[in-house]
Formats: C-alpha cells, sequence, structure tokens
C-alpha cells in the first residue's frame, strides 16, 4: 500500500554561517514534500494501520486528536483514497466553527465528533477494532504499528552517515520508530513541543523497547505548551526562512529548528558533527495565523 511518493523526499543542507563557524555539517530529510495532504510524518505512522484495517476488511476508521490535529487531516484524505469511511474523535467542546484544519478534514469526508476535554481519556478506551467492521487509530499513530512505520524513515537516509538526529516530539512515536533503526554511534535527540517531559520519557521506552542509551530529550523549547506560538517563535520561523529556504510551522518544526539553533549556540555539538535534522510537514497549522505573519506559505 504506497499513497506518497518516498522519492519526492528530499535531503537538503542547511547553510548557516555559525555551522561553518564550529566545522558542523547540518541537513534536513524534507518529508513535507512528500504529499501535499499526507505530508511529513504522518503517513509513515499511519500506513501498517491502514494497511491493517485493509486486510482485515474494515470499512470504517476511527481515530483521535486535537482541533488543529495533521494526524486527522492525514487519515480523512488517507481513508478517502482508499475508500474508507472515517470518524475523527475532538478533544474539546464544539466550536460555533471548525478551525481550518477540522474544516480540511471533514471536506475529505471525515465525520467530526467533540468530546469534552474531562471525557476525552476515557472516551479513548470506549471503542475497539474488534467491533463490527470498525478499525481504531490510536492519536498520532501511537503504537506499535506506528513505530514500525516511523522506523522506515531511515530508508529515506539514503545510507548517509549522521553522529546526531534531531526530531520534533509529539507522542514520541516517531523518534521511537527512528530509535529502533538508529546505529549507536547516532546521538538521537528529541525536542518536546509540549509540556510533561517525564512522561513524554515514559512513552518511548514503552514503545520502543529498546536498551540502547543513545537518545534523550532536550527541553525547554516548548514555548509555553502545544501549539503555543508567542511572536518571537514566529520571527524565528521567518528569520530561518529567509536564511534556509526552509518553511517550519507553529506546532513543530518552527520549534524544532529554533532549539537546534540554540543548541549550536551553545556549542552543544562537537566540531565534524554531522547532524540530520528530521522535518516532519505539519505546515497546514500556520492557517491559525493570519496571512501577514510569515512571510512564507
Amino acid at each position: 500500500m504506497q499513497l506518497i511518493q518516498q522519492n519526492l523526499a528530499t535531503i537538503d543542507p542547511i547553510v548557516l554561517d555559525e555551522l561553518s563557524a564550529q566545522g558542523l555539517i547540518a541537513e534536513v530529510l524534507r518529508l513535507d514534500k512528500v504529499h501535499p495532504v499526507i505530508s511529513g510524518n504522518k503517513w509513515f505512522k499511519l500506513q501498517f494501520y491502514l494497511q491493517e484495517a485493509v486486510q482485515s476488511n474494515k470499512k470504517h476508521i476511527l481515530t483521535y486528536g486535537g482541533p488543529w490535529s495533521n494526524h486527522l487531516v492525514a487519515t480523512a484524505a488517507a481513508c478517502k483514497e482508499l475508500g474508507l469511511r472515517c470518524t475523527g474523535v475532538v478533544r474539546g467542546e464544539s466550536p460555533k466553527q471548525l478551525t481550518p484544519t477540522l474544516q480540511e478534514a471533514a471536506s475529505w469526508g471525515m465525520k467530526i465528533e467533540f468530546i469534552s476535554r474531562a471525557d476525552y481519556s476515557t472516551q479513548k478506551r470506549k471503542y475497539s477494532s474488534t467491533q463490527s467492521d470498525l478499525y481504531v487509530i490510536p492519536e498520532g499513530g501511537y503504537g506499535k504499528l506506528g513505530v514500525k512505520g516511523a522506523a522506515t524513515l531511515f530508508s529515506l537516509t539514503k545510507e548517509k552517515s549522521y553522529t546526531h538526529l534531531l526530531c520534533a516530539v509529539g507522542t514520541g512515536t516517531m523518534l521511537a520508530g527512528l530509535l529502533t533503526m538508529a546505529p549507536k554511534s547516532c546521538q538521537c535527540i528529541g525536542i518536546p513541543v509540549l509540556n510533561g517531559a517525564n512522561a513524554l520519557e515514559e512513552a518511548i521506552q514503552l514503545q520502543t523497547a529498546s536498551d540502547k542509551k543513545n537518545w534523550r530529550l532536550e527541553t525547554g523549547f516548548e514555548w509555553g505548551g502545544y501549539a503555543k506560538h508567542p511572536p518571537q517563535l514566529i520571527q524565528f520561523m521567518n528569520s530561518f526562512f529567509k536564511k534556509t529556504n526552509i518553511p517550519t510551522d507553529i506546532v513543530y518544526t518552527g520549534k524544532l529548528f529554533y532549539a537546534f539553533t540554540q543548541l549550536v549556540e551553545k556549542n552543544y555539538f562537537e566540531k565534524n558533527s554531522r547532524i540530520l535534522l528530521i522535518h516532519s510537514g505539519g505546515l497546514q497549522g500556520n492557517r491559525s495565523l493570519s496571512a501577514s505573519q510569515l512571510d512564507f506559505s
């Protein structure tokens, strides 16, 4: 099963004066290029869930997310392509108007159901893939099949060798998948985009079942929590695009690349380090901003 073109993902150099000054080589895996809707890392985490659903003759996909969830949009578009019905259970009260993200998910045929924040965790345990034709995909693709899918990202690195790998972390599924394939000589660094690093570390450890010690979370770059985007972050995103021509989003990659530049400034990396950053897509999340805030679309 293949709905995206993996060969569209490129590995682009990051050209910054501060990298050259420290003898660092940095590149970015551009997953934002693989599909206009099922973009970034989303397909990689979804693919084996959807494959299992189709093979099990399930006709209805149900999954979970917030009102700005890239996962919901990607799932809706993938289900449309595969001829599957889908429902998105959304955390929070029903608003007067859907966010642009949920409007897009609905345009792909997803039925939107709202659950109060108080009941959200309990409600997630209500449905099961053992029910008739229903197949349940965990929020953000969290779980063994999501980890298995994220691990396939390593096939896109064209067997290049890196000393460090950096990615933004939401549920931890992508980092867990990358850890299963990364050599022990490669230090994997996750940049949490939401508060609660202790729970996140436990979630990653549970998903990877690996005894590798070559990973860590670098906190302090949450900018107040999930999807928070103060003016300083917007300013950085514009500045970074002007220097590199790499677009970022307010939820994940803006925080990732900001964290990277801060680590470089603090001489975190040894000279001659080769660093790969994963651009996990998510650019649709910028639709909540006014047209004048970003210098790129």
